[in-house]
């Protein structure tokens, strides 16, 4: 089920050719809807292993000599560090872990037949109306899922004394991907983007704020975040952050104190494949834990005044990670016809994009820029090192040719973001309309219609249901689930409650 050729059998015959066919797959052909899923790519490494056989019941079939090996190192490491638990952990739509903690004792039985979970837990919707949800692959929405781990995510956690964690993948027990699974979607974006020979080197930046508990004054006021956490104060708590972000295999390039009072910026080295969307998971659980025990607070969500920005910084390459596709051999700084294309998917899928990267009403203040102006959208904008625009091109620098997508907040759920980034640019490559004029118009390409942003979430809810291109790429299922989940927000929203309320869950 999940992607360890170290835990797997090989596929059936039948399916091994399927496999094979796919991946010779042309580039405009990598948009046909996909009726038979390969759950075992490994996107990160660039490499496309056999997909695995399973049960009827949704359990993995382990070769034991690949077990063997995988689980010796396992179970060294959890004799050496005295481990007592094994969390679980997947993702929710919103991008929040959710998880099980297993005695370690139990871990290998857990690595074969894997760990329930109610499915609301993941979807978050209090008893769906049966005409908004696609139930085709599952029993019923209060069903069982099954959490099946990924060996390769095992890391011990510096943070949660003796306590390791595997990041899961999701299967409904008739051993079926969970259609609404962020990670299962943004792991078949990339087997796509694979398939059409090309990988992907992202990483994510983020901003968060940190509040000292005292400043929480009652349920529905906050104070303004501790001030004196600039680059230099606190040390313990940065250097114990960073230090253990880098034991999860999640390695931060730099961090600095960002614009305003208490908050923070964080950055991540690129890697390739679903790995960057990996780390940015594990910030969002790691940096509250670490906090707690500096009697802090820290927050993703958007408090007014206070924009938590996450951006994805990503660059596209040959499928063998050689080239930098972006990148121009001409010596100037301009994006390749390659990243003229892509830009122009980005620009062009840039409203429904937004309703993923901006998924709640405070995040969408930030498209207006405080601006006093009652508009319905605003333009999506891009250029050559801007800071200020949507989509920024960055040209300098030992990365070479690399576009920031800047229309996401904290509160996206990273894997989300990767997915829908990575279906918007696939479309740009194929379109033949994905001509793009240059913020000066001093490019040959020249944009059929202008972009714009909704303000509104209502709005984006709408582009994102008639966005064809990316209701395919993310699946109708996952469509269905997203909007009625975000309207029963709208309907439900109390402004009074509503910053501590989301605070609280996205600590």
């Amino acid at each position: 089920m999940n992607d360890e050729g170290d835990l797997l059998q090989e596929d059936t015959r039948d399916e091994s050719n399927e496999t094979e066919a796919s991946r010779m797959s042309k580039l405009r052909r990598t948009r046909k809807k996909v009726t038979k899923h390969v759950f075992s790519t490994e996107v990160g490494e660039m490499d496309i292993s056999n997909s695995k056989e399973n049960t009827r019941d949704g359990t993995q079939i382990p070769t034991t000599p690949h077990l063997s090996s995988r689980m010796k190192h396992i179970k060294q490491e959890m004799a050496k560090n005295h481990l007592q638990f094994v969390r679980f952990e997947a993702t929710d739509l919103h991008g929040v872990s959710r998880s099980k903690s297993i005695p370690a004792h139990f871990f290998q039985e857990k690595v074969i037949h894997g760990v329930c979970m109610p499915r609301g837990y993941l979807e978050l919707i209090p008893n769906p109306k049966d005409d908004e949800v696609d139930h085709i692959r599952a029993t019923c929405f209060n069903s069982d899922i099954v959490l099946m781990p990924e060996l390769s995510t095992f890391r011990v956690l510096p943070w949660a004394e003796r306590t390791a964690r595997v990041i899961c993948d999701t299967f409904t027990v008739t051993g079926e991907p969970l259609l609404t699974s962020p990670r299962y979607i943004a792991k078949r974006q990339l087997s796509q983007l694979q398939d059409a020979g090309f990988s992907l080197l992202s990483a994510f930046i983020y901003d968060f704020c940190i509040f000292a508990v005292p400043e929480i004054i009652n349920s529905k006021t906050i104070s303004f975040p501790a001030s004196t956490l600039l680059n230099n104060h606190d040390q313990p708590f940065i250097q114990e952050l960073v230090d253990g972000l880098y034991h999860t295999g999640a390695n931060v390039e730099s961090f600095s104190s960002s614009t305003r009072p208490g908050q923070m910026e964080i950055c991540f080295l690129p890697e390739f494949g679903i790995s960057a969307a990996d780390n940015a998971f594990t910030l969002r659980t790691g940096v509250k834990e670490v906090a707690r025990k500096y009697n802090y607070i820290t927050s993703f969500f958007i408090e007014t005044g206070f924009c938590n920005s996450g951006i994805l910084s990503h660059s596209l390459w040959d499928v063998g990670g050689k080239k930098n596709m972006f990148c121009s051999n001409s010596g100037v700084e301009e994006l390749t016809i390659t990243g003229k294309k892509w830009l122009a998917g980005l620009l062009k899928h840039s409203a429904a994009l937004s309703c993923l990267m901006a998924p709640a009403v405070s995040c969408r203040k930030r498209y207006s820029k405080e601006s006093k102006d009652l508009k319905e959208s605003v333009p999506t904008t891009w250029g050559y090192n801007d800071n200020s625009c949507a989509f920024n091109i960055k040209c300098h620098g030992e990365k070479g040719s690399r576009i920031e997508n800047k229309l996401g907040s904290a509160t996206a759920n990273p894997y989300l973001v990767l997915a829908a980034t990575v279906a918007a640019g696939l479309d740009g490559l194929q379109s033949s309309d994905g001509v793009l004029a240059g913020p000066n118009d001093s490019t040959d390409f020249c944009q059929a219609k202008s972009a714009e942003i909704p303000l509104k979430l209502e709005d984006a809810l709408i582009a994102l249901e008639e966005d064809q291109c990316l209701r395919q790429a993310l699946g109708e299922t996952f469509i269905c689930y997203f909007v009625a989940m975000k309207k029963y927000e709208l309907e439900n929203e109390e402004t009074d409650a509503e910053r501590n309320k989301l605070l609280e869950y996205f600590i």
